[in-house]
């Protein structure tokens, strides 16, 4: 194998195929990426058997071939020729990588030892915009549960129907959101992991672009330009959202979402390691006041309002509540309650293409 291309090129695709490659395992080919010089282009793989990654892009292709490097080691190394043309080719001494009067080598394995990749998923499909679904990826993933012990609760829920609705939760806070489709062959859930979507949107354009979803089995693959991934998809019964999220409310808040937002980050700094993070809503008669109290000191702050329904006071875990209002686009934001321990949902005073869910909590205060 052998092949000329900028050190540029070669470094953002292989910093994006080396997301896929394992960090722990005892099976070193998954922290391997696979080169494949064909053509007129350079193919790079990477799979830790969950989640796996291509990445094409076009080179001067002097001798077809395909070796396997170590993914993370090939990938800090490559990112230190950013600036130069390279030459990259297989000898005894394993992947040479040639530059200016200089050269170096990495360590290879044996192309035939990589997994292969079922790149044929095309049982169902769905189009988004690019910017669209980098979008549903921001607003939800954040809202995933981190632990394993409910493992189909770290992965959205994806429902296509006319439109798409993303859902993720934690148990203690849930995120919908809604974005449009371009086309699709049916109606689907699937429920991706979040660190795959994560890995998505980091590699599509925040543009006009078309992105594609392929599903089949227990198997998802996205298709953008270049790039293509596959992950395998978590299966089971993911909680209907029809059950938890509140049809009416006994207490409506209006508010400019900047002020609230700023208001609780500087009570979150106060109460800063305290075991329930707790910040402190009383609204009522055109105000809302925010405040907190800890052994670090106390925040307490009044904002104009407007409420509609029952005076309320309600307390909930400040890391929550700014989460939603920074995942909110517009200025001012709506929430809407049911007393001081029963769920509550916070969206967008205009447009309800999402909200947050948030748990309260019991405040001994």
């Amino acid at each position: 194998m052998k092949f000329v291309c900028s050190g540029l090129t070669l470094s953002e695709a292989v910093n994006k195929a080396s997301k896929a490659c394992a960090v722990r395992t005892t099976t070193p080919i998954y922290e391997c990426i696979k080169i494949e010089a064909k053509s007129e282009e350079v193919t790079l793989l990477a799979t830790d058997g969950e989640l796996s990654i291509r990445k094409s892009f076009k080179a001067e292709v002097f001798e077809e071939g395909a070796v396997c490097v170590p993914g993370k080691l090939f990938s800090d190394f490559i990112g230190k020729l950013t600036d130069l043309d390279l030459t990259l080719k297989t000898s005894e001494k394993g992947l040479e990588i040639c530059y200016l009067d200089s050269g170096s080598a990495i360590q290879t394995l044996p192309a035939e030892e990589f997994p292969e990749i079922d790149l044929e998923i095309g049982e169902n499909s769905f189009v988004l915009k690019s910017a669209s679904l980098k979008k549903l990826i921001s607003k939800t993933t954040f809202c995933c549960a981190q632990d394993d012990s409910r493992p189909i609760l770290k992965g959205c829920l994806f429902d296509f129907k006319e439109k798409v609705e993303v859902t993720a939760l934690d148990g203690y806070r849930l995120a919908l959101a809604e974005g449009e489709i371009v086309s699709k062959t049916g109606e689907k859930q699937l429920i991706c992991p979040a660190r795959t979507l994560l890995e998505i949107a980091r590699m599509i354009e925040d543009d006009e672009s078309e992105v594609t979803l392929y599903s089949q089995g227990g198997m998802m693959m996205v298709s953008s330009g270049d790039m293509t991934v596959v992950s395998r998809l978590y299966q089971g019964d993911f909680i209907k959202k029809e059950s938890v999220i509140p049809a009416s409310f006994t207490t409506t808040l209006t508010v400019d979402k900047a002020s609230l937002l700023a208001s609780v980050e500087r009570a979150a700094i106060l109460i800063r390691g305290d075991k329930n993070n707790l910040v402190t809503l009383e609204m009522g008669g055109g105000t809302l006041r925010i405040y907190s109290h800890s052994e670090n000191g106390n925040v307490d702050e009044t904002l104009l309002a407007e409420t509609e329904g029952k005076d309320l006071t309600v307390s909930m875990n400040a890391k929550f509540l700014s989460d939603a209002l920074r995942a909110l686009e517009e200025e001012r934001v709506t929430a809407s309650f049911n007393g001081p321990v029963s769920p509550f949902i916070v969206q967008n005073a205009v447009k309800k293409d999402s909200l947050y869910l948030i748990l309260p909590v019991r405040n001994a205060q």
